[in-house]
């Protein structure tokens, strides 16, 4: 299992908490601010402050030492009172016509059966104004982790505002800004954007309640609840309703749609992007040989960007990929399940094309056994120049912070995009969102470490949501799924989700209802800007496809 938990901590590095201050003032649309907002003027509970926090440090908690023992962490809680969200009203251009639309940020209260609150959920939703709440859909996304605020889909992706890099994705230089997002989905669907309990401003009463959500089937209840009471306070059962999910977000996406298909709440569409639904394909062992399988594909693709492959395969790099899919899932596993049973001559042709389909050296693969995970793939594809590749996003590379041969693991991607994101989000939703709390936005969930949650079905085997997403599929003939997945991601690999779905034991008739939308880029499709824009086209393409 621990090694299961590093595989998914990968997926959360695009959640880093790294503080930066944006100094050049946004770009500010056309709105009205509340003067005063119950957030606004939000005061915490009787605190004891830690004395190295600042006043804009302070969480909003109250704590109280355990037990009379100096070593027993103490316990936070959270002030649960509910108070009105904040509303603004703003304008952007989107392909020649002005948006007018409404932001709403707040925090929605998860109830016990007796009416008591025990966590709160923060959201920001955007309206589009003047629309016929019966016909407009709605779509709840969010990131995954576990433990990742949803900054990166909210910022990077759908909504109106998002943060400037580079044209490719890659890390532009401080002070970071944000612009109009010329590819939001709000022209064809309202958003509400979602953190799980432990991120951004989204709390559990204490650390006991904590526990409740920490886990599979509490998060699934949280984020099932929050859909339910959403759709139930702004009169959105009408609607025709979406999930778009991104890493975990896919693992939870699946789980509330199959949680929900017994609730009466019936979704349209389900996007997954950067898709893990079955843990199996990512979590090898000694008798668990697929996620390797699953790999070469994607290693292939990261290998011809950095111009390690022979000419042959380089040349054509959409042939080279569909060649290493052949060979992985024939040759390559075939080898793999004869373990040791391997005959020397065997093993030596398998040595030789995978180092033909990786761009590794054949003495690196014949002292892994044959056997290359993310780890040895990024530390030695470009080990003659001294540099790791990323594994959210194969196309970028970094020096090892602490050496070459000291670094246990480093992913450039979490580098290059944690800064940007952090400082722009912390900004923008102070200044144009005015919610104003003194809490700290947790981009990533502060305390509670991956050895606390709980992953469920794993007592089992491994981690399962493809079961409650047939279950969806099965119950819903009308409901359509989009797999949206990047070349270059090594977290959750492309080629593992297509297995995935190619074993969820569907009908031809509900295997229609599924499709692909493919990227020359990593986890996170939409930082480079073609990834951006044709993410929009994809989504909305499906989004009409799935309303008709």
């Amino acid at each position: 299992m621990k090694k299961l938990l590093c595989a998914v901590l990968t997926a959360l590095l695009v959640a880093g908490s790294a503080f930066g201050q944006q100094t050049e003032s946004p770009k500010n649309p056309t709105k009205n601010k509340p003067p005063a907002t119950p957030q606004s003027q939000e005061k915490p509970a009787e605190t004891t402050p830690k004395p190295e926090a600042t006043p804009e440090q302070k969480p909003a908690i109250r704590e109280t030492s355990g037990d009379k023992d100096k070593d027993k962490d103490k316990e936070e809680h959270f002030d649960m009172t509910e108070v009105p969200p904040v509303v603004t009203h703003h304008q952007i251009t989107v392909d020649g016509k002005a948006l007018r639309y409404t932001a709403t940020a707040g925090r929605l209260p998860i109830k016990r059966g007796d009416g008591k609150i025990e966590a709160e959920m923060f959201f920001v939703a955007y309206t589009l104004d003047g629309q016929d709440a019966a016909k407009r859909p709605v779509t709840f996304a969010f990131n995954g982790g576990p433990g990742s605020a949803s900054i990166w889909l909210h910022m990077g992706a759908l909504g109106p505002r998002r943060v400037v890099l580079q044209a490719d994705g890659f890390m532009p230089p401080a002070p970071y800004r944000m612009e109009d997002n010329p590819y939001t989905l709000l022209d064809k669907s309202d958003l509400v954007l979602i953190d799980a309990i432990g991120t951004g401003y989204s709390r559990a009463a204490d650390s006991e309640l904590m526990k409740k959500f920490w886990g599979v089937k509490g998060d699934i209840e949280a984020f099932s609840e929050f859909v339910r009471m959403y759709i139930s306070r702004n009169e959105r059962w009408a609607s025709p309703l979406f999930i778009l999910g991104e890493s975990y977000g896919t693992t939870r996406a699946a789980g509330i749609a199959g949680y929900l298909a017994d609730q009466g709440i019936s979704f349209n569409g389900i996007t997954l992007l950067s898709t893990v639904l079955n843990f199996e394909t990512l979590e090898d062992n000694f008798t668990n040989d697929q996620p390797y399988v699953s790999l070469v594909p994607s290693f292939t693709s990261i290998a011809g960007y950095h111009h390690k492959l022979a000419p042959d395969l380089a040349q054509d790099m959409n042939k080279a990929r569909q060649e290493a899919e052949q060979w992985a899932s024939t040759e390559y596993a075939q080898a793999l399940d004869k373990g040791d049973a391997l005959t020397a001559q065997e093993r030596q042709k398998v040595i030789d094309q995978l180092a033909r389909f990786t761009g590794l050296s054949k003495e690196v693969i014949d002292q892994a056994n044959l056997r290359i995970d993310v780890r040895k793939f990024t530390h030695y594809l470009l080990i003659d120049q001294k540099v790791r590749v990323g594994r959210l996003d194969g196309r970028y590379t970094g020096p090892d912070p602490s050496g070459l041969l000291d670094t246990q693991f480093y992913d450039p991607t979490g580098s290059a995009t944690q800064p940007p994101f952090t400082s722009v989000f912390n900004n923008y939703v102070r200044t144009e969102l005015n919610y104003k709390v003194d809490m700290p936005y947790y981009v990533r969930a502060q305390g509670i470490g991956f050895d606390k949650w709980d992953w469920g079905s794993a007592i089992r085997g491994f981690p399962d949501t493809a079961s409650a997403m047939r279950q969806a599929i099965v119950k819903n003939p009308y409901l359509k799924v989009l797999v949206m997945e990047g070349y270059y991601d090594l977290a959750t690999p492309y080629y593992a989700a297509n297995y995935t779905v190619d074993h969820l034991n569907l009908p031809p008739k509900y295997r229609e209802n599924i499709s692909y939308a493919t990227y020359d880029s990593g986890h996170m499709v939409y930082l480079p800007m073609d990834g951006l824009k044709k993410m929009k086209a994809d989504q909305a393409a499906f989004m009409t496809k799935s309303i008709q």
